[in-house]
């Protein structure tokens, strides 16, 4: 991966959780990328460059373990807190990086605009913008993208094979919480 140290660890693995196979991509103490709940482990490892897939490390290090433990006890309806898993920024434009930032602070169970998002990246104005980091977010669920609406509170697009029917079952289950 370019940009990458020597020194750099890079982690893939993949999880099975009560909503589907999850990958999970990190480096040294932070999370490239996750995929959203997929049905098969084809699916989740699909989302993945190819070069990832080939960091597998067994057992993972144990940053990922505790990685993968939070996301299959947030899948299984634990009340887990999953913004304390640090994020790789690098690279990142700064409204991209402070919306996502924003997106990490709406609470489990709630949902926000994407102008709220946008006014909290500092423009107001941008919701198209705040939409865009959020159709870009490479960490779904540790950036909780399914979160965020329209501003007339419909579910718009969402990622992942499962699409719009993920965001509706992952609101419901952390409202019912």
């Amino acid at each position: 991966m370019t940009g990458t140290r020597d020194t750099d660890r890079i982690t893939t693995g993949l999880c099975k959780t009560d909503l589907g196979y999850v990958s999970v991509v990190t480096r040294n103490e932070a999370v490239l990328r996750t995929t959203l709940p997929e049905p098969n482990q084809e699916a989740a490892l699909s989302a993945l460059p190819e070069s990832w897939i080939d960091n597998w490390h067994k057992p993972p290090d144990p940053f990922a373990a505790w990685v993968v433990e939070l996301i299959v006890s947030y899948c299984a309806r634990e009340a887990v807190n999953l913004a304390q898993i640090p994020v790789d920024c690098t690279s990142v434009p700064e409204f991209t990086r402070m919306a996502r930032e924003a997106c990490r602070t709406i609470p489990r169970g709630e949902v926000r605009t994407y102008k709220w998002l946008a006014t909290q990246a500092g423009n107001g104005k941008a919701s198209r913008a705040a939409g865009q980091a959020m159709a870009t977010n490479p960490v779904p669920l540790l950036v909780p993208c399914h979160r965020v609406v329209g501003s007339d509170g419909r579910l718009t697009g969402f990622g992942g094979s499962l699409g719009v029917p993920l965001k509706e079952r992952l609101l419901r289950m952390e409202s019912s919480d």
